[in-house]
């Protein structure tokens, strides 16, 4: 049976002892890092930094790129994951962006053939502002035997599927970012250009998470909120493919719409040829 791609405090609470579900802590250094794990996280929780430990390249000067199978495969043998293991990502659920880490990662391990995978909604401010039990103390993972891993392609949309995108509009280009970076009036150092992809549709990552908190929304106003996005094909993006990921994650793993991917290059990839088509909406 395939896990709940979202889980509670209460649900997690209820498994601490199980051996088959791995918690994976993933706050990275804007979060504390691996000084704030150790200060306190959900016992027997492994720390990975998501920013620190690989979960994402930069390849040919686009940031964000999914890695190869020998990274990854590496990566998830020194946190201890197996096959067999149900992953539970806890980030550090402050922030819209923090749920972004979670549902990154999350798609990382379901693109690398992974299907036992939730998020702790709320992360570990969630888990903390629970009362429940808390450990301190420096990560141990048990190193596991190289992971098989098994990259399908098919929750991923790379540089040549876009271009056809693009040129056909064959699909529907979701863009996560601020409304400001949207119309290219403003820019992420990781875009050489501002703008967005032609013929995007806008709907801010942010928007789906409940304010002051890494929580979504529930899913009824999660459903209305995405009404605006039409059936059918979905490629989700952002500047690095990591606010994107809570677009994706929304549509694919929590309103079930078939045929989500991520184009884990976005704004950051795309701007790298001149030659690439970037609207804005600047007058």
């Amino acid at each position: 049976m395939t896990p709940a791609p979202l889980v509670s405090v209460d649900w997690l609470s209820d498994r601490i002892a199980d051996s088959s579900v791995l918690i994976v802590d993933t706050r990275s250094a804007e979060s504390g890092g691996r000084a704030a794990f150790e200060a306190g996280h959900v016992p027997g929780a492994v720390h990975s930094d998501y920013a620190g430990d690989g979960w994402r390249i930069a390849e040919g000067g686009a940031g964000g790129l999914l890695p190869g199978a020998d990274h990854l495969s590496a990566l998830l043998s020194r946190i201890g994951i197996t096959p067999e293991h149900h992953v539970v990502i806890v980030s550090a659920g402050e922030a819209a962006s923090d749920f972004s880490a979670a549902a990154r990662v999350y798609w990382t391990l379901k693109a690398l053939g992974h299907s036992q995978v939730s998020i702790l909604d709320g992360g570990f401010k969630a888990w903390r502002q629970a009362g429940s039990l808390e450990e301190t103390g420096p990560s141990a993972p048990t190193a596991s035997p190289l992971y098989p891993v098994r990259l399908t392609g098919s929750l991923r949309a790379e540089l040549h599927a876009v271009e056809k995108v693009v040129a056909h509009g064959d699909a529907t280009l979701l863009d996560g970012r601020s409304q400001a970076q949207f119309d290219g009036r403003e820019k992420s150092p990781q875009a050489l250009r501002a703008g967005h992809l032609p013929g995007a549709l806008h709907l801010d990552h942010s928007r789906a998470i409940q304010p002051g908190t890494g929580r979504l929304r529930p899913v009824a106003e999660l459903e209305q909120l995405y009404e605006q996005v039409p059936l059918g094909p979905v490629v989700s993006y952002c500047n690095t493919g990591h606010l994107a990921s809570t677009n994706w994650f929304i549509l694919s793993e929590v309103l079930k719409r078939p045929d989500v991917k991520l184009y884990d290059g976005s704004m950051s990839e795309w701007t790298q040829d001149p030659s690439r088509p970037v609207a804005t909406n600047v007058s």
